[in-house]
């Protein structure tokens, strides 16, 4: 067995790329085609596990942990051959520079999450319950570590073992966490702030502690140079404050938003930060501990942390850090965890890192006086580990004062503490929804036209922006009214990139959805072109930011409509319009935030087809001049887009045409007349009421025009239509009743948008105009209503299959 391990002692270097194997080569012999197939590899795996644990609502993190023990000798890695072939002792060297690279980058985007100001406003209560979360796993982990030392760790240096087996158990992972509770729509629940507030404080202590636990694990047993170490870290980052801000502040003020951030300053940023990582590695602490200063310091408003993150990110967290995770891995042997005592250490380990954290926790939250759940829930999100812990025991290896015993302890430990968070905390905390206040104005149809409307606007980028302002210009109404509150909420996914989180800092708070109270000094575009609409025009606008997944979205919009207590809800259309003028879809999973909405609002809904209402920029009140057509045939659903229009007829550059359709009386059946008597007393009545009173108001009113088109069947309907084509705006019902709609009702590709919204925007029909298709709340929806909302899920699903 001698003659086999002494290559190993000492391979030979690898050369990067092969001859290729007409030549006679094995690319697995080579560096540069094995770190491909050792990437793939663990790029597969890890997002299988994460698609696979995606039902248990696991972060990534979790997936990736259980990946890299997979792959290492725990599991795969019995298999020699295997290990020897896709990772054999001479690769791994170009591994762990490859995963200490992305690693220091993603460090540098875990500093950039955490916001030095937000620190300093820490309140008392969030400071307290930070440490103690702190100090008890701590003290906690010092106790642990003299039962380890006196059984699996015998002979390790019992200062840096203390360090480090207490900071171990007091971590918590601040981005594991923050995902976590994106998640579970927590962020802006009292529980989710003081947990974000409590997890920052405690995620800078660590890092000062474990500093400490490097400069104390030195190879060198001597305390002036661990002292010496500590002092030149501490002056390295004193240096940092001191010369970095004013660089990154001049950097952020030269990016002007809307704007393309100069390739210079990014390519600056990046190499500052691995010029930091090499100072503090020469130091002795860690590259990783210059990087996360840098990120840290760079200031958080503006496009240019968008920027760096947008350029760093996707290449970082989605290829580099999976690696470290089987770096991780490779050295992480469960198999080594053997008999009573060692099985016992893990059960004591996993036991004290769980008591002193949630115990911690939870004391000092009811010393506050928070409500038990609260303080329960607020113990085990504190829990949450994650990558933090990960770097901190992969140090402790690599100084030799973890043996591979401990190691896969504290692996394991750290993986089932993130494992629980989720499951439990769903399982306590069910945060009391607020009790929605019953309100009577759920559409814009209402008896007392005098009283303030209200609508909440959404949309997904800034492309939409231009027609929905000046579609909220024209429905402001006059001055005699209460006048129009708009909520402008701006959909934005959460998704699986790992700092998801910045985009909270968009809207200066962790929230989900976070509605800016007060004057917002947001540099963001968004925000900024609906302050300055606000300030030209009568409205009240308060713009927001919805974070959430896409299959959840239509929860947060709905529950905003509710607390808002709106009366239309204004959705984008999941299709936009090409420079051809056909339509492309943007999204398929838009679709269905559009459907889900529409089956459960409480309130009315629109639809907006945008094909550019007034152009690509705002138009002023005073050069307004849209003509906006109704095509009237029935129902529920007419009446409310009527109403609407005649709100927007009382601008004074809108003139409003109202085309109502009739059946030619020759047409009209005996079976269709008995249709029309059932329904008379519940539709026809409604509808002369609504159209007797406009035409009362066009005698004193010449912006409305009123037309009645006699029409024998869906062809002749057709042909009406497209006579009033050149417009601006339609105003159409989603499913307007009548003999006509029933001709001309067939199955669509788009049933959210009903027979004659899918006639508008078909390519048969030539027009420029934008289509507003409304659906007016009723307590229940009709059934033909409901089921083509149903059936188009179904049809949609079985293309996809």
């Amino acid at each position: 067995m001698a003659t086999p391990a002494a290559p190993l002692k000492c391979p030979p270097p690898m050369k990067a790329t092969s001859n290729g194997v007409f030549q006679g080569d094995d690319p697995l012999d080579y560096a540069l085609p094995l770190a491909i197939v050792q990437i793939c590899l663990v790029l597969v795996l890890t997002r299988v596990l994460a698609y696979l644990l995606r039902p248990l609502r696991q972060p990534r993190v979790v997936a990736e942990i259980i990946g890299g023990i997979l792959l290492g000798p725990s599991a795969l890695g019995r298999n020699e051959k295997y290990l020897h072939t896709i990772f054999p002792p001479k690769s791994l060297t170009v591994l762990d520079t490859l995963a200490n690279f992305g690693l220091l980058f993603f460090l540098f985007l875990v500093g950039l999450e955490l916001d030095p100001k937000s620190l300093r406003r820490t309140g008392k209560k969030a400071l307290c319950i930070a440490v103690a979360g702190i100090s008890l796993p701590f003290v906690l982990g010092i106790g642990t570590s003299f039962a380890l030392r006196a059984t699996i760790s015998k002979g390790v240096n019992q200062g840096p073992f203390l360090v480090f087996m207490g900071v171990a158990l007091s971590i918590t992972a601040f981005p594991v966490l923050a995902r976590i509770l994106a998640e579970l729509k927590l962020l802006t629940t009292d529980v989710g702030r003081m947990a974000m507030s409590a997890a920052a404080v405690n995620d800078v202590a660590a890092w000062i502690l474990l500093a400490l636990a490097i400069a104390l694990s030195g190879t060198t047993s001597s305390p002036l140079i661990s002292l010496w170490v500590l002092l030149c870290g501490a002056g390295f980052v004193i240096l940092c404050i001191f010369i970095g801000p004013p660089i990154f502040k001049w950097m952020a003020r030269r990016c002007s938003d809307g704007e393309h951030v100069d390739e210079i300053y990014v390519c600056a940023t990046l190499a500052a930060v691995l010029a930091a990582g090499f100072v503090t590695d020469t130091i002795g602490i860690h590259a990783l501990f210059g990087a996360f200063v840098l990120g840290v310091l760079v200031p958080k408003e503006g496009p240019f942390a968008g920027a760096l993150v947008e350029k760093v990110e996707d290449l970082v967290s989605g290829l580099f850090l999976p690696l470290y995770f089987v770096s991780s891995g490779l050295k992480t042997n469960v198999a080594t965890i053997q008999g009573a005592q060692s099985w016992g250490l893990l059960v004591l380990v996993i036991f004290t890192s769980c008591f002193g954290k949630i115990v911690g926790t939870i004391v000092v939250s009811l010393l506050c006086k928070m409500p038990m759940q609260e303080a329960l829930t607020l113990g085990f999100l504190m829990n949450t580990k994650g990558l933090v812990e990960l770097i901190v025991l992969n140090i402790g290896k690599d100084r030799g004062v973890l043996n591979d015993q401990t190691f896969a302890i504290m692996v394991l430990m750290a993986l089932f503490t993130t494992f629980i968070t989720t499951p439990i905390v769903i399982s306590i905390y069910k945060p009391a929804k607020l009790a929605v206040t019953e309100y009577k104005h759920r559409t814009i149809e209402r008896k007392d036209t005098s009283k303030q409307v209200r609508m909440l606007t959404c949309f997904y980028s800034t492309r939409n922006i231009p027609t929905l302002i000046n579609l909220i210009e024209v429905s402001r109404g006059t001055e005699k009214r209460e006048g129009l509150r708009v909520y402008a909420m701006h959909l934005m996914e959460l998704s699986e990139r790992s700092s998801a989180i910045l985009m909270v800092h968009k809207v200066k708070r962790n929230g989900l959805p976070f509605w800016n109270k007060g004057e917002v000094t947001d540099s963001n575009q968004v925000v900024v072109a609906f302050e300055t609409f606000e300030h030209l025009s009568k409205v009240s606008i308060r713009p927001t930011t919805a974070i959430s997944p896409m299959n959840s979205m239509h929860e947060d919009i709905i529950t905003s409509a509710e607390r808002k207590r709106v009366a239309m809800i204004i959705l984008p259309f999941h299709k936009h319009q090409r420079l051809d003028g056909h339509f492309e879809t943007t999204r398929t999973d838009l679709r269905h935030v559009n459907r889900r909405v529409l089956q459960h609002a409480p309130c009315s809904v629109g639809i907006l087809v945008d094909r550019g209402l007034g152009g690509a920029s705002h138009v002023s009140a005073s050069n307004v001049d849209f003509t906006i057509t109704i095509l009237f045939f029935g129902g529920h659903d007419d009446r409310e887009a009527l109403a609407y229009g005649v709100r927007m007829a009382e601008h004074p550059g809108v003139t409003l045409i109202v085309v109502r359709f009739v059946v030619d009386p020759e047409v009209a059946g005996g079976s269709v007349k008995i249709d029309m008597n059932q329904n008379s007393s519940l539709e026809a009545q409604p509808d002369e009421v609504l159209l007797s009173g406009l035409k009362q108001r066009i005698s004193k009113d010449g912006s409305i025009k009123y037309e009645e088109r006699t029409i024998k069947d869906a062809a002749e309907t057709f042909e009406a239509i497209k006579t009033y084509n050149r417009c601006n705006l339609f105003l159409v019902g989603r499913m307007p009743e009548g003999q006509v709609v029933a001709a001309l009702n067939k199955k669509s590709e788009c049933p959210e948008l009903g027979p004659i919204g899918n006639l508008l925007i078909s390519s048969e029909f030539s027009t420029t105009a934008s289509v507003l298709v409304v659906q007016q709340y009723r307590s229940q929806l009709s059934q033909d209503s409901l089921s083509s909302l149903e059936e188009g899920e179904s049809s949609e699903g079985n293309e996809s299959n």
